[in-house]
């Protein structure tokens, strides 16, 4: 029996379709979004699936429908028409000062605007102008609206959590609280827009001036828009789930047993069902073998960082809860992680 290809560490949706690898279909989430709403906020943990999430958006709404045969959004009414989409992805940089920041953004729009051959912004004029200008000018140019995706919305902040970079922290802050609350002052010429990250900084932060946002972290209904649910585990890797209990001397029901005990046990929503690790699943059934894939590469560093730096002790939270309303808003605890255990604890 042929191996199949598992798309290991490859985050973008046509390169998936393309070259024949294992794609979990998600479009029937997507779908869902993109006809009943317009801003929305996800946050999942790191190598959990949102780069992909958001390429396959930027595709859905490129109008490269090719790529989605044989999916559900496929058997749909879709338009069909490609929009202006502006793709953002703040990770893969040391944000070690403002400027550094600024000038990602800049290089960001610059791209933008030779790609829909927008007229040219200028370095000189503040990120937030520059962005406003690219929203209202593409819809101007090219006569649809826009589509702004915006991954690891929070990685610049998140860099710059710890004490000693306090100020570092606010100025970060305040540049992108400008920048983000552009997409509700171009409401008019925008068609879609989600920002995704890993934590969730509370409407009185950086979100203050984009009070519209939709945040389905914790919706029900979309529990297993990324990672693997049970049966899209049993459908899509059933040929990975024989050939690696035939590796390692299992049957089908104990591997899926183990399965489950090593890379389950993600809940998004409180009646949700449980959620596979989807990094964890591809290298073990690309190598054949179960390991601790995830800790190797997704462990959030700011929050070791932040153990380390403020000397917390981790056994006053040990064995507690924090509720719904404590998830809302992270940087609550960032500074602070008992204010959430705090009914638990005493």
């Amino acid at each position: 029996m042929e191996k199949p290809k598992y798309p290991v560490g490859i985050q973008t949706f046509s390169q998936i379709r393309k070259n024949g690898y294992v794609y979990v279909d998600k479009t029937e989430y997507i779908y869902d979004l993109v006809t009943r709403g317009k801003y929305y906020f996800l946050s999942r943990p790191r190598r959990f699936g949102k780069s992909l999430l958001l390429s396959t958006i930027a595709a859905l709404f490129r109008g490269e429908r090719e790529l989605f045969d044989g999916l559900y959004i496929a058997g749909k009414e879709w338009e069909w028409v490609e929009h202006p989409v502006f793709h953002l992805a703040l990770n893969g940089q040391d944000y070690n000062s403002v400027e550094k920041l600024d000038e990602t953004l800049h290089n960001n729009m610059a791209q933008w605007e030779e790609h829909y051959y927008l007229p040219k912004g200028n370095v000189s004029t503040s990120v937030s102008t520059r962005f406003f200008n690219c929203i209202r000018n593409a819809r101007e140019v090219t006569g649809r609206d826009v589509v702004i995706l915006i991954d690891e919305y929070d990685q610049p902040l998140l860099q710059n959590i710890e004490q000693r970079r306090e100020v570092l922290h606010r100025d970060m802050r305040d540049r992108l609280q400008a920048f983000y609350s552009v997409l509700k002052a171009q409401d008019q010429y925008i068609r879609f827009s989600m920002l995704s990250g890993i934590s969730k900084f509370s409407k009185l932060s950086v979100f203050s001036g984009l009070n519209n946002l939709n945040d389905i972290s914790l919706d029900v209904t979309m529990n297993a828009i990324c990672g693997i649910s049970e049966s899209e585990l049993s459908r899509d890797f059933c040929i990975g789930i024989e050939q690696l209990a035939e590796t390692e001397g299992m049957s089908v029901a104990e591997t899926k047993e183990r399965l489950k005990k090593e890379y389950d046990g993600y809940h998004f929503a409180e009646t949700g069902e449980g959620i596979y690790n989807p990094f964890s699943l591809l290298k073990t059934f690309d190598k054949d073998k179960f390991s601790h894939y995830w800790i190797e590469s997704g462990t959030p560093s700011f929050l070791i960082n932040l153990i380390r730096e403020r000397d917390w002790d981790l056994a006053r939270i040990g064995g507690s809860t924090c509720t719904e309303l404590d998830l809302r808003g992270s940087d609550r605890y960032l500074t602070n992680p008992y204010r959430c255990f705090t009914r638990a604890v005493t």
